[in-house]
Order: structure tokens, then C-alpha cells, then sequence
């Protein structure tokens, strides 16, 4: 059985963040992100969050599966309405891969590397994906197509003891990597409490406020696939290259073999 979900120690840790009485816990759905969604477009306010012990149909990037085993991973949608054009929807991506980072780094004293733009690894093995989906405003004949919302889906995978033989090779947990059985509440309150910050800092660099480094900057220095990897990309006929840094949309640019430099738009990418 799966281990009880406290949600009153979250919702009293979170207080003060947009995420306070906006918090919905399910023993089982389909997917999170396919909920939010739909709690999107009936008008949930922004910081809506949605925690289930299991799901039936979890989604990855790419339309891969997410395998969700009752209580043994964190997963979570959260429903935001941030003010930013689509067409750097894909910083969303990324600054939620830092504040995943950083939660489990703070509360595991474990720290993930991330592969662009969505994957989180401990060593060679994913221990957690992020799915961002989203909503726009038409654009006009003045301003840009805007973000009405976006739904961010967060699937960590933290208290599996084992994975099925196809993905033992590819998959890892927290408990796999430390031995340690971990509560899923301290860690979610840790990546909400991130992600605020990372939106916020986002949000200010977006309308040219700068107090820190730009988030392609942070990024760029908390994952070590952004520069010098050498790696093998599945879109546009597939190629092999060494990585060579972001773009300034956020894109991740591959030196290929034969020396030309392509932007890869959806990810795909695999060490070679």
C-alpha cells in the first residue's frame, strides 16, 4: 500500500507561496498533467497543484510513458499562468529542471545532473522527467502570441526498489542511489517553494530586471550536457556531434562530425 500523503504539513510549509490552498492530492488519476489541464480551462487559479499516489497513464516528453508505481515517486502537476510569450515557453523547461535539482540536491544531499532539456540523471540513469504543456492567447497585430497558462508535470522517481528489465539499465531512485527510503513531502515542498523562485527570477529577467545570472546561465553551469558531451540526437534524420552550449531561446546547439552546427528543437538526446 502506498505510504499516506500528508497534505496539511505541505500546505502549512507552503504558506505564503502561490501554491497555499491550492493544493489537490489523489490517490490515483490518470495522468496529472491531463487534469490540470482540464482545471486549466475551467479557470484554476495559478499555483494549482495537483499530487497523486499513482498514475494509470503518466505521460513523458515525446509521448513516452511514465511508469508510476503506487507511492514510490513524486508525482505532481502545477498549473501556472507566468506572463511570457510562447516562444520562450522553453525556458519553462529548464528552469524547473533547476529547481528539481536543487530540491533533491537540498533534501537527499544528492545532486542530479540535468540533460536538456528535461531529464534529470544520476549517473547514466534517469531518476525524474519534467512534461510542460501549454496554452496561448492568439497573437495580434502589435504583440506576440502569449502564454495563457502552462501545466508543468514533475515525475521523480524516489522509493522504487526496482525497475522491469527493459528499464533497469536506463531508470534509477533515490532509495536505489542511497539506500534510504525517502518521505515524498519535504521533497515536494522543496521543489514548489524552487520552482516559485525560478518563475519569479524568470519573470524579471523576461521584462529586463537582472539581479543574478540569466537562466540560460544557471542552466548552462548546473548541466554538464550543455557543453563538450558528445552525443547522438534522433530528430532531423539523426546526427552525432560534441554539444556546444544554448542557443539564446534556450535551444541546445550540436557541433556535428561534419561540422555543422544544428539546433536541436525536441530533444532526443543520447550520450554516444
Amino acid at each position: 500500500m502506498p505510504e499516506s500523503f500528508n497534505l496539511a504539513e505541505v500546505a502549512g510549509a507552503l504558506a505564503n507561496t502561490p501554491f497555499a490552498g491550492n493544493l489537490h492530492h489523489l490517490a490515483s488519476v490518470d495522468s496529472t498533467n491531463a487534469l490540470a489541464l482540464e482545471a486549466a480551462q475551467a479557470g484554476a487559479p495559478h499555483g494549482s497543484v495537483w499530487i497523486a499516489d499513482e498514475q494509470t497513464a503518466g505521460r513523458g516528453r515525446g509521448g513516452h510513458t511514465w511508469l508510476s508505481t503506487p507511492g514510490d515517486g513524486l508525482y505532481v502537476s502545477v498549473l501556472l499562468r507566468p506572463q511570457m510569450t510562447i516562444a520562450n515557453a522553453l525556458w519553462l523547461s529548464l528552469a524547473t529542471g533547476l529547481a528539481a535539482q536543487e530540491a533533491i540536491s537540498t533534501v537527499a544531499n544528492i545532486r542530479p545532473d540535468i540533460r536538456w532539456p528535461n531529464d534529470l540523471l544520476i549517473g547514466n540513469r534517469k531518476v525524474g522527467g519534467i512534461l510542460v504543456e501549454t496554452s496561448t492567447t492568439p497573437a495580434q497585430s502589435t504583440t506576440p502570441a502569449m502564454l495563457r497558462h502552462a501545466v508543468i508535470g514533475v515525475g521523480l522517481n524516489l522509493n522504487h526498489q526496482s525497475f522491469p528489465p527493459e528499464l533497469t539499465s536506463l531508470a534509477t531512485s533515490l532509495r536505489q542511489e542511497t539506500g534510504k527510503i525517502w518521505p515524498r513531502e519535504p521533497i515536494l515542498t522543496a521543489f514548489l517553494r524552487l520552482l516559485n523562485q525560478q518563475i519569479a527570477l524568470l519573470e524579471e529577467e523576461l521584462t529586463g530586471i537582472r539581479s543574478s545570472s540569466s537562466l540560460l546561465e544557471r542552466f548552462s553551469a548546473a548541466s554538464s550536457w550543455v557543453c563538450g558531451r558528445r552525443v547522438s540526437v534522433d530528430e532531423s534524420g539523426g546526427y552525432t556531434g560534441v554539444t556546444n552550449g544554448l542557443d539564446e531561446r534556450g535551444f541546445l546547439l550540436v557541433t556535428g562530425d561534419d561540422g555543422t552546427t544544428h539546433t536541436v528543437l525536441s530533444g532526443g538526446v543520447r550520450a554516444q
